[in-house]
């Protein structure tokens, strides 16, 4: 028997998709057309979730399901590295993250009969040094094209990462222990129904 749809997943980000088949959650893709410019002086955790809580409620409109709706920002020197325009923006991006840390915030929505719930995850990203060769070698792939800072820790970018400290899932795209548990308050199922819906202890 195929499993109930639980959630509205409000983006088209196939990684959000996979993340929460990963723990059960089978969703409807839902994306919805926000506008992510950053205000001016708005701090990235601000930004994270104002997109989140934006994308989830847009999400809620178009379902009878829970909507979840959230934002990843790359975060370097405080400034927000969104996705790059190009093949020299996105050299530039990853030779400013290059042999050093950088932060990493994944805001989550989640709309529901408890309201909207909200969570902000943070996590350090250390990036070993890359080289002129390995920058021109990563564009050709196309993976950096379209992902938040240039890259994808996912993919073929794990070999610069050195370590993270926090969520690996995060830095993907959900945080998933976060997120389950705003799932769990929704009353949204998580593992395809086999786990109880419900406050998570």
């Amino acid at each position: 028997m195929t499993p109930d749809t639980v959630l509205c997943l409000a983006s088209a980000s196939p990684r959000r998709r996979d993340l929460l088949a990963s723990i059960g959650v089978v969703v409807e893709v839902r994306p919805v057309d926000i506008d992510e410019t950053p205000r001016s002086g708005e701090a990235a955790h601000d930004y994270v979730l104002r997109l989140a809580r934006e994308k989830a409620l847009a999400g809620a409109c178009l379902s009878a399901h829970p909507a979840l709706g959230s934002d990843t920002a790359v975060v370097c020197d405080g400034a927000i590295l969104g996705k790059p325009a190009g093949r020299e923006q996105a050299a530039a991006m990853l030779r400013g993250l290059s042999g050093r840390a950088h932060e990493v915030l994944t805001g989550v929505a989640v709309t529901g009969p408890a309201g909207l719930l909200t969570a902000c995850v943070t996590t350090r990203v250390f990036m070993r040094a890359i080289t002129a060769a390995e920058l021109t070698a990563y564009w050709a792939t196309g993976e950096p094209a379209d992902k938040a800072g240039g890259y994808a820790i996912q993919g073929l970018a794990a070999v610069f990462v050195e370590h993270i400290e926090g969520s690996h899932s995060a830095v993907v795209g959900l945080p998933l222990f976060e997120t389950a548990e705003l799932l769990a308050r929704q009353g949204v199922p998580l593992w395809n129904g086999a786990l109880p819906s419900g406050p998570m202890s």
